[in-house]
């Protein structure tokens, strides 16, 4: 960071001195930004499964209930440790079909928002909430917006702290569950899990169980897509069955290249790029295997194409594109266009070569068969 802020400076320096025609000064900028290091962008680090699963009963066995509430909300709403330390009394009501809903008050970003509550976190907040109904303490004023705001976490006149909401129990359970690192005060160990490392994990979970962009941007709280695109594009259970889909043993494949993937054919380096590279190969009605040395294709007819392969998971869409095409040959007839005829019902056929190969049934109806119980 340090060598990224000088870089920096130097380069703006270098920009003015040009801009104002300093005497005995390259009239050229000779420091730019693509001489400063690049900045690591590391993959958020989310709790595996097998930890939560050793991690939860720990927390339920937290004594304190502010310290247990806290850390089941963080668990379940993704939300900041500073947003939860200062959640009102108010903070939980329910959605119309009975799911809690809790608010929060977004201290980075200044803007409110709602996001639903697992109903773990949410008993265990309204224990906290029932605790402190009849507490003595006044109400703060907000400092940004001046409202009279009762505070849920607060003891004697104060805010509890971070440390004792988070840091303090979350090192606790950790022992407690046995999942401990060398180091810590008198080498009795240190937790591998940070009570943040909660809102990661609800981000890498909405984003590898399909969830829309805006909704993890909703629930997290970000203001820019690019923050809400680092969980998105790690969605690693989503990559690796896309790509045994494709280049995994034994998967149903079609196409001009499913004969070279089935015989191993492909040199290495095709097989890294395509790794590599998997997200951009896809197609409409499946993938393209066109490597880079091949240089880009000339023409848009990929289902005849050498490079073009496809799965069942794509049979929908060739069921539905063999309509359209069908739909468009006979228009086609009506018009008395010939050629035109003649290319729809090609693109037709080929279709129904491409779902033979699957395995896939021509029609909708024929489908809803196989499948019916």
């Amino acid at each position: 960071m340090s060598r990224i802020q000088r870089i920096s400076g130097l380069s703006q320096f270098f920009r003015d001195t040009a801009l104002w025609q300093y005497p005995d000064v390259p009239g050229h900028t000779l420091i730019g930004a693509g001489d400063a290091p690049k900045f690591p962008l590391k993959v958020p680090r989310f709790i595996l499964d097998d930890e939560l699963d050793q991690l939860m009963p720990a927390i339920d066995a937290i004594a304190c209930p502010f310290q247990r509430a806290a850390l089941l909300v963080a668990r379940w709403s993704g939300a900041r440790r500073t947003e939860i330390q200062r959640l009102p009394m108010d903070c939980l009501d329910r959605y119309p079909d009975g799911t809690a809903r809790l608010r929060l008050s977004g201290r980075k970003t200044s803007k409110e928002r709602v996001v639903p509550l697992h109903e773990d976190a949410a008993t265990a907040l309204q224990h906290a909430i029932d605790l402190r109904r009849n507490a003595p303490e006044r109400p703060f004023t907000d400092e940004r917006t001046g409202e009279e705001i009762r505070y849920l976490f607060m003891s004697h006149g104060k805010l509890l702290s971070t440390f004792y909401l988070f840091e303090t129990p979350i090192q606790d359970a950790c022992k407690a569950a046995g999942l401990v690192r060398p180091g810590g005060r008198a080498g009795t160990g240190r937790g591998t899990v940070s009570a943040h490392r909660f809102r990661h994990t609800v981000g890498t979970q909405l984003a590898e169980r399909g969830a829309k962009l805006h909704t993890i941007m909703k629930v997290l709280g970000h203001t820019s897509v690019s923050m809400a695109l680092v969980y998105a594009q790690i969605s690693d259970q989503e990559v690796l069955r896309d790509y045994k889909a494709v280049l995994g043993p034994g998967a149903t494949i079609a196409g001009p290249a499913a004969d070279e993937l089935r015989n191993g054919s492909l040199p290495d380096t095709a097989v890294d790029w395509l790794t590599t590279n998997f997200f951009k190969t896809e197609l409409e009605l499946g993938r393209c295997l066109r490597l880079p040395a091949e240089g880009p294709c000339e023409c848009d007819l990929y289902l005849t194409c050498a490079k073009f392969v496809t799965t069942p998971e794509y049979a929908p869409r060739l069921r539905a594109r063999r309509e359209v095409e069908q739909t468009l040959a006979l228009d086609a007839a009506q018009r008395g266009w010939d050629r035109e005829v003649e290319r729809h019902r090609c693109t037709s056929d080929r279709i129904d070569k491409l779902l033979a190969d699957l395995g896939q049934p021509a029609h909708p109806e024929e489908e809803a068969e196989n499948t019916s119980p």
